[in-house]
């Protein structure tokens, strides 16, 4: 019992360092890119970012549908002993029979789960010829006239297959959990990307071409080659060390029935299929805005909303992403249906980090309600020059800071359930997707139609449709653990008193300066703003210690044992 605890808490910390540090080189590139970002928004008409962001759409869509039901089938898996590899060489016959045995397990697990990535790429192939089919037929006149079109079609869905094409390296270091290698060849991509859009964006705009959007295109591909690549080079080393191949290869069972023609883990098929449906459910209510808008609204409109959850989101992507992988990878170890998920340690485990989670995203939810619609606004007239200094993207970027609280508690939430749910509950989360997709399909069209509110609309009924994503998640989770004895209240993860009244008092402030916001200039509000963060990292400052002095602990016990292994 006490080795499996001593597992469980090496893991969790090596998830926990590996999101830190996916977190800290995250933000470090991402500023960046983001001043990168400034110089090709400058020279860029909303239409033509309308087009972008359907062309980013199209290549999303390709990704996902390729490999989201498989990575989440391979990530619940139980995870490889992150000390395994630290030997550098194994020598058989100096192994007792046991640890011949744990060895002979993990090349069977690596070797499934290359294979399985396998069906990504075969998937990919299927979905880049068809999705470039329909979106070259479906594309409205005023998108195939833009300068380049086919060609960006064309060369994004390459970038899609490339990318792909990396996945049996990607499985190989995300089992291994090798998260700074990881970090460090989609930093490396992501800049280079950003070199390449920006570079071809500024060329076009100083010999006075039109390019359209295949600077974007060609920053795909520019991240796509240099992902693989990174991938390549991180995992290539561990074949020797775990003894299993990159290539499609048999794997010997005595339970033939295992693997499907001896080479696909028939558990992870089944674990697949059943959460493809809700995979593509998932995208539907993921992208749909993105769909609903270019069906409904103009490009200069798609520009505009672009923009806005392009700023809005950049939070999301710098922590909130990192956090809800590293989670899923977590729960998945704690709660899967190979691992103890029985165990009432495990659950406790994966109980704590929900909580710790959550506790941070209730801090950073009392950070944006009040200082984001008055504060974002005022950053993009800085960045963004004066084509984008308009009141209906002003409006757009405040509003949209209301809904970024909600994609965090989403993404934790269903975190946890994909990686605790049996076959059948997530069929049962499939069809309660579905009913929530026409939950946000109507909202959407009341909004957009009747309300007349454009962008606007497709903000609110995001938020319509998150809400009732995060209760069926979080009624999912309380379920999930009172079957095990186990209660999740709200005050285990609420702040102090004091900082809600401090936030609810900040909102006030900025709320009565909000007519004449303008003729304060920029160092009151970001003052007012800056003292307010102080302040609440005051409030909070045991709950910040307590946590930082948990993951030191965590990772200290993790080094120790990989001396001792």
């Amino acid at each position: 019992m006490s080795h499996q605890m001593g597992n469980s808490s090496n893991m969790l910390a090596s998830a926990m360092s590996g999101a830190t540090s996916l977190i800290i080189i995250q933000l470090a590139s991402r500023l960046f890119i983001f001043g990168s970002n400034q110089v090709v928004l400058r020279s860029l008409s909303p239409s033509t970012l309308g087009v972008s962001a359907q062309l980013e759409l199209f290549l999303i869509t390709i990704l996902y549908f390729s490999r989201e039901s498989i990575r989440a089938a391979i990530q619940r898996q139980p995870l490889l002993p992150p000390t395994a590899s630290s030997t550098g060489t194994i020598h058989d016959a100096s192994l007792s029979s046991q640890k011949q045995n744990g060895l002979e397990a993990q090349t069977k697990l690596l070797q499934s789960t290359v294979n399985m990535s396998y069906l990504s790429i075969v998937m990919g192939a299927v979905m880049a010829a068809t999705f470039s089919a329909l979106y070259a037929h479906f594309a409205s006149n005023e998108v195939v006239k833009t300068p380049f079109y086919h060609w960006s079609v064309a060369v994004t869905a390459i970038a899609a297959l490339i990318e792909l094409s990396s996945e049996p390296f990607f499985v190989v270091v995300q089992q291994n959990m090798l998260y700074s290698k990881r970090a460090a060849a989609e930093i490396c991509a992501a800049f280079v990307k950003s070199l390449v859009t920006c570079g071809l964006s500024i060329w076009a705009a100083w010999s006075g071409r039109s390019l359209g959007v295949l600077p974007f295109a060609l920053g795909y591909l520019s991240y796509s080659m240099v992902l693989f690549c990174g991938y390549f080079l991180a995992a290539m080393h561990m074949s020797g060390v775990r003894h299993f191949s990159f290539l499609l290869s048999r794997i010997e069972s005595v339970d033939n029935a295992e693997y499907l023609s001896n080479r696909f883990s028939r558990l992870l098929i089944s674990v697949s299929a059943n959460v493809f449906l809700q995979s593509v459910v998932k995208h539907l209510l993921t992208q749909g805005d993105s769909m609903i808008l270019a069906a409904m609204t103009t490009l200069q409109d798609q520009g505009i909303y672009s923009l806005a959850s392009n700023y809005g989101g950049l939070l999301a992507r710098i922590l909130f992403q990192p956090i809800e992988e590293s989670s899923r990878t977590i729960f998945s170890s704690l709660l899967s249906f190979k691992g103890a998920k029985g165990s009432d340690s495990n659950i406790r485990i994966a109980k704590v980090h929900l909580l710790n989670v959550m506790r941070g995203y209730m801090m950073i939810t009392v950070l944006i309600i009040p200082l984001g619609p008055a504060l974002a606004p005022k950053a993009l007239h800085i960045l963004g020059g004066r084509r984008w200094t308009v009141p209906e993207v002003d409006s757009l970027l405040g509003l949209y800071c209301y809904y970024i609280p909600f994609l965090a508690f989403n993404g934790i939430g269903e975190a946890f359930v994909s990686s605790a749910a049996s076959p059948a509950e997530l069929r049962n989360q499939a069809a309660w997707m579905g009913l929530f997709s026409a939950c946000f399909a109507l909202a959407a069209y009341i909004f957009l139609a009747f309300g007349g509110l454009g962008a606007h609309g497709l903000v609110y009924a995001n938020v319509v449709n998150m809400f009732i994503r995060i209760v069926w998640s979080f009624s999912f989770v309380q379920r999930f653990l009172r079957r095990q004895n186990i209660d999740l209240v709200f005050k285990e993860f609420a702040l102090r008193p004091q900082t809600y009244a401090a936030g609810a008092a900040v909102t006030a402030m900025f709320s009565a300066l909000k007519s004449n916001i303008d003729s304060y200039g920029d160092i009151l509000p970001f003052g007012l703003g800056g003292s307010y963060v102080l302040l609440v990292l005051y409030f909070e400052r045991e709950h910040i210690m307590k946590h930082y002095t948990k993951l030191q602990e965590a990772v200290k016990s993790k080094v120790t044992r990989s001396k001792t292994d």
